[in-house]
Order: structure tokens, then sequence, then C-alpha cells
């Protein structure tokens, strides 16, 4: 297992955080998180997939240790997240890749895959997102993402989390304490909350159509692996039905225990992704 590296750039203007993987010079995944999450939550599926390839996770503008958005009408929306991982990958020397994204981050990719990194993106892997969502999993996120609770203590934190990430399906008690401890803040009055910008979510106010993507879906050709958590609320099971029949007809693998969205922690998601990704 190899030691991760935190490293910054400058992308359009603003500094972005990305956690990297594995040996410079080797195959390149870029594995970029959910709407409301970090790029440390892909640590368990980096860690094992860096034992052969160079892994970038990073963090969105406005999560994470990235910069907040002076924007962020503007550039909370998949556009200027795209121009990031453009900016991203040609910094850090990347020609091609393989994209793995869960949620928003695989929305990233589709868009990229079909847009400005068409013919860099090798192979695509959707974590329980697709190009068209479940409005009321849509309703449900912008509810708790929009209004970031806070918490005296570390505990209640955690405690939150595994309430509002139940869907993630099973994580051992090591993992929740991990996933509570790389997304965390403190603010002024000492309080802890989740790491990230409530302002991200006027994506959905000011960029209502971003995540309706079947014309980028049916420009794609290229294979694409799409997981889909049993019971989620977000990728719905005739979408996934869809996304198998049109564009580069994917292969759709429903993951049981799970809603939105699988983890990537256990043994049998990583070698779902590990053996797509070798081909």
């Amino acid at each position: 297992m190899s030691t991760p590296r935190s490293i910054y750039l400058a992308c359009e203007g603003r500094e972005l955080h990305c956690t990297e993987w594995g040996p410079p010079d080797a195959e390149t995944i870029v594995a970029w998180h959910g709407l409301a999450r970090t790029g440390r939550d892909m640590d368990w599926i980096a860690a094992h997939l860096s034992q052969r390839y160079r892994v970038l996770c990073p963090d969105t503008i406005g999560r994470g240790l990235s910069q907040w958005s002076p924007d962020p009408a503007r550039e909370y929306s998949l556009a200027f997240y795209e121009a990031l991982a453009v900016s991203l990958v040609d910094q850090l020397g990347v020609a091609e890749c393989h994209w793995l994204g869960t949620s928003m981050g695989g929305a990233i990719g589709l868009r990229a895959a079909a847009g400005r990194l068409r013919g860099r993106i090798r192979r695509l892997v959707l974590n329980d997102i697709g190009p068209q969502l479940g409005e009321a999993a849509v309703a449900r996120i912008r509810a708790y993402a929009g209004s970031p609770p806070a918490f005296d203590t570390m505990a209640e934190l955690e405690a939150y989390f595994r309430t509002v990430y139940k869907p993630y399906g099973w994580l051992s008690d090591a993992m929740w304490r991990t996933l509570a401890e790389t997304s965390m803040r403190r603010l002024p009055d000492g309080r802890v909350t989740p790491h990230y910008d409530p302002a991200m979510v006027q994506q959905f106010i000011h960029h209502p159509g971003d995540y309706d993507q079947w014309p980028q879906w049916d420009a794609l050709d290229i294979p694409v692996l799409c997981l889909r958590g049993e019971t989620s609320d977000l990728l719905l099971a005739e979408t996934a039905e869809a996304m198998r029949q049109r564009g580069p007809r994917a292969v759709v693998v429903t993951i049981p225990g799970c809603g939105h969205a699988p983890a990537l922690n256990t043994p049998e998601q990583v070698a779902l992704v590990e053996r797509f990704f070798a081909g």
C-alpha cells in the first residue's frame, strides 16, 4: 500500500486540494467524490488500486481542503467542476485516465468524458449516478446538505453521519470514525460541522438542469460500468435499465445492502472496479 501525498494546485484561479496515491508514473485513475463529501471518501478503494495505479482524489471546490468559491452562483456547477478537472489533469501531466465517480463525481466524469476530456477518459465507472436523477433523492439531499448541523462533540457528529449516510451500506466502526474525522471542521464557537460550504447547494437553484445529461450519455463511446445501490432513490431502476439500452450501453451491477451510494469499501465492490479498469 502506498503512502498518500497531499497536493495543492491553482485550477481556474481557485486552490484545489488533491490526495494522490500510487506511483506518479503509473496509469492514472481520477476518483471523484459526491456532492457533500470529500476526496477522502476514496481512501479505502484508492489504497487498494494504488498497488497498480496512480489514483487522484480531488476535493471539489467548496469541500474538504479546497478553497470555497467567492462566486457560488457560477462556480458551484458541473461546467466549472469540469473546468477544474481539465486543469487538474493537465497540470499533473495526465494524458489519459480512467474515471471513478460517486454521485456528483460521476456526473462530472460523464460530462467531461463527452466534453472537454473526450478521448482522454478511457473507461468510466459511475457509482450510483446516471444521466437523470430521482426527484425524491434530490429533495432529500438538498434538505440535509443545504443546512448542515453543528454539534458540540465529535461523537455527536459521527452519530449524525451514521444516520444520514446509512445508505452507504456496511462500514466498520473504524471506517465510520475515519469518515467523520476526514469530513469535519470546527466553527468559530468550537462546534463541529461537516466540512463543506453550504452554498454549494446553490447549484440546484442556479443550474437546475445540470444533472440532466442524456445527450452527453448518448454521445459516449467508451466502456462504462454503473454500480447501483439496491435501494437507491437517486439512480432509479428504470434509469439504470435505460443506461443498459442506449448510448454506451453500460454494464450495470446492483450492489446489495446499499442505497445511495455504495461506499466502495468492501472487497466485492473494489474487485468490480478493479476488474473493469483492467479491461
